[in-house]
């Protein structure tokens, strides 16, 4: 692949290279890979955060969309969460709408 915008640096392009669709991404495999190694419980909470923050479920659903998340075998969650499109923002949504913050963590570890 080649990039028309090579003399940038990630600062100034945002780092969107790394959203590029390529055969051998490492971002991919990086999340596939911590993906996969969740266990039966944590997928079912990725899967149902995703719910609530798309707002197919509330916070007070929580239990139901779990419940509903276990009819997606586990091994195929970690494809299932891949291949949503804006799951970051979903989880994010999600976070916030059980009453929590991805800035708070970002701030104690960044």
């Amino acid at each position: 692949p080649t990039d028309p915008d090579s003399g940038s640096n990630p600062t100034d392009d945002q780092d969107i290279d790394i959203l590029e669709d390529l055969a051998d991404d490492p971002t991919f495999e990086e999340v596939s890979s911590a993906l996969a190694a969740l266990n039966d419980d944590e997928t079912l909470d990725l899967v149902a955060l995703a719910w609530i923050g798309r707002g197919d479920y509330t916070s007070e659903d929580w239990d139901e969309a779990r419940e509903q998340a276990r009819e997606i075998p586990m091994k195929d969650r970690p494809r299932y969460l891949l291949g949503t499109p804006l799951l970051g923002d979903f989880l994010e949504d999600g976070l916030s709408e059980l009453g929590y913050s991805c800035e708070d963590y970002e701030i104690e570890r960044l």
